[in-house]
């Protein structure tokens, strides 16, 4: 499991590098996509939609602040709309996550791990906990990103993938795109609130994930 760990960890730093050089230079702030999203906002909700979709998509390379954009779409472009273009943009993140991985990621791993017999190991603890990983992945930035490369670095089924990357992304796209339409500059504590319960229910689901299930020993295949 170690292995495993190891590889997710050195995936989670190269993001959250991205992160931080971003920001650093002074782009893809909140306050600068809440920017894009007023003028945005004089023109459609389908240019709304549009820049939701593709800073989500954006976020597989260049981590970004996903549930503010979530948000701020769901504020500016009312909340079937924000929806939709949160779930669109995520689900085109998951699925090129998973297929370049799934293609390139073998040269990440053998450079990560050496062993022929770690990396068979760490191929198989994810596919026995992929499912559940993914579907607590928003316990935090940047490990939905990290999920989506490893099920394709590891195997996992493309469809086990997409249903169980539906079935978290789906219900959150909606919470968080639904707070931010009852949301108002004078009344922000729906989205606030909705922020700290998101993660909290995550980070709870995470913790026992690592808790309980993540003891297991491997299955043979």
């Amino acid at each position: 499991m170690s292995s495993l760990f190891k590889l997710m960890g050195i995936m989670a730093l190269f993001f959250a590098s991205t992160f931080i050089a971003v920001n650093a230079m002074g782009w893809l702030t909140v306050e600068q996509i809440q920017t894009w999203f007023e003028q945005a906002q004089s023109l459609s909700a389908l240019t709304v939609a549009t820049i939701v979709v593709s800073l989500l998509f954006l976020d597989l390379f260049i981590a970004v602040p996903t549930l503010s954009i979530m948000i701020l779409g769901g504020y500016f472009a009312g909340a079937y709309v924000g929806a939709l273009a949160a779930f669109i943009g995520t689900l085109l993140a998951g699925i090129a996550g998973y297929v370049l991985s799934a293609k390139f990621g073998d040269k990440l791993v053998n450079v990560v791990v050496k062993d022929e017999k770690q990396r068979a190991e760490l191929r198989g603890h994810f596919r026995q906990h992929g499912v559940l990983m993914i579907l607590l992945s928003r316990a935090m930035p940047i490990l939905p990103e990290v999920t989506a490369c490893m099920s394709g670095i590891s195997r996992m089924k493309f469809t086990t993938f997409v249903l169980a990357w539906c079935t978290v992304n789906v219900p959150y796209t909606f919470i968080a795109a639904y707070a931010g339409s009852i949301s108002s500059l004078e009344n922000p504590k729906p989205a606030i609130l909705t922020a700290i319960a998101l993660s909290v229910f995550f980070w709870i689901g995470w913790g026992l994930l690592r808790r309980f299930s993540l003891k297991r020993p491997i299955r043979a295949d």
